[in-house]
């Protein structure tokens, strides 16, 4: 039986991006009957996410004897991390049959292995050719979980009734209050759905913010991020992972960089036509942009235009082609 196991992080200080991608490519060897393990650097705030999958919470970045007794017997390892140290990685590619990292930003020269970056721009980077290396790149590619592999048409309203505010499983940068604020006040006739995630600090004042028109969900799984999306006519997001999920529901999104890694993302989106990027979190003028933004997509044929960009830039299949590359399908 192979032995797959797949190490990542997630927490509320850095967010849980990594550990639903990997969750995604967890299932897409669950698909086939192989059987994986999630090694996840983190907290109790993660368990949620990993609920019904094999997994352990351990040190694994830190603790190289934690690391070496893991590696043992593994056929494929898959390390998705923006902490662990190029020694971790060299450690993998050596003892690994199959080493696969993922990566975002070109952050390492990774050692021999395969390369995964699904993000829409990965094509126009300059990876080093050569040293064993394979590459998967662009957004063919993008880890999305079984919920997101296949997504119905959806219709587009005449105008906008239902805005989704998304901003991950922790806010750590606080703006669901301050969207659901600016929203409550210039879309009063909306419906808002606000995602709450299990690392937010500001629930109460959300609480106290949200109108007779503010449906909040607390602590949603893949299913009810997919109804969210499928029930709402445009979204206000954060610029990580969910844009990629938006994208393949055909939701078109404002969207905010709360992270430096999450830059080029949205820069690449917005190039793409599918999102408008209102700009950088800290940013004075972010706000004033979603207004615009919203009053823009007002208008139904280009909601519609932009829904059919996401959809062709993602189809769902990113996941089982990465599953498939590795086990030489």
């Amino acid at each position: 039986m192979i032995k797959v196991l797949i190490l990542t992080e997630g927490r509320r200080e850095i967010g849980f991006g990594h550990v639903t991608r990997c969750t995604a490519l967890y299932q897409a060897f669950e698909e086939r009957g192989i059987p994986a393990e999630l090694i996840v650097e983190g907290d109790e705030s993660v368990v949620g996410l990993l609920h019904g999958k094999q997994y352990r919470i351990l040190s694994w970045r830190s603790d190289r004897s934690k690391l070496s007794s893991l590696m043992t017997g593994a056929e494929i390892m898959v390390v998705d991390s923006y902490l662990a140290e190029k020694g971790v990685y060299e450690a993998v590619s050596k003892q690994a049959k199959c080493p696969v990292f993922i990566d975002d930003t070109q952050r390492l020269d990774y050692p021999e292995g395969v390369v995964v970056n699904g993000t829409l721009y990965a094509e126009e980077m300059d990876y080093p050719q050569g040293g064993g290396r394979s590459y998967l790149l662009g957004s063919k590619y993008i880890l999305l979980r079984r919920e997101f592999w296949e997504a119905p048409q959806r219709d587009t309203p005449e105008t906008i009734g239902r805005i989704l505010i998304t901003f991950g499983g922790d806010d750590a940068r606080g703006m669901t209050p301050k969207v659901l604020s600016l929203l409550v006040d210039a879309f009063p006739e909306c419906s808002k759905r606000v995602i709450i995630g299990k690392g937010f600090r500001d629930v109460e004042k959300i609480e106290r913010l949200k109108d007779s028109r503010t449906e909040l969900i607390y602590f949603p799984g893949a299913d009810g991020m997919k109804r969210a999306m499928l029930d709402s006519d445009v979204a206000v997001s954060a610029g990580g992972q969910t844009l990629y999920e938006l994208a393949r529901i055909g939701l078109p999104a404002v969207a905010m960089a709360v992270a430096e890694n999450q830059v080029n993302n949205v820069m690449g989106w917005e190039r793409a036509g599918f999102i408008d990027y209102a700009g950088w979190w800290e940013n004075h003028t972010a706000l004033e942009r979603v207004l615009t933004s919203l009053i823009q997509l007002r208008d139904q044929g280009e909601r519609a235009r932009r829904g059919h960009i996401g959809k062709r830039l993602v189809d769902g299949g990113g996941s089982g082609r990465v599953r498939d590359f590795v086990l030489g399908l």
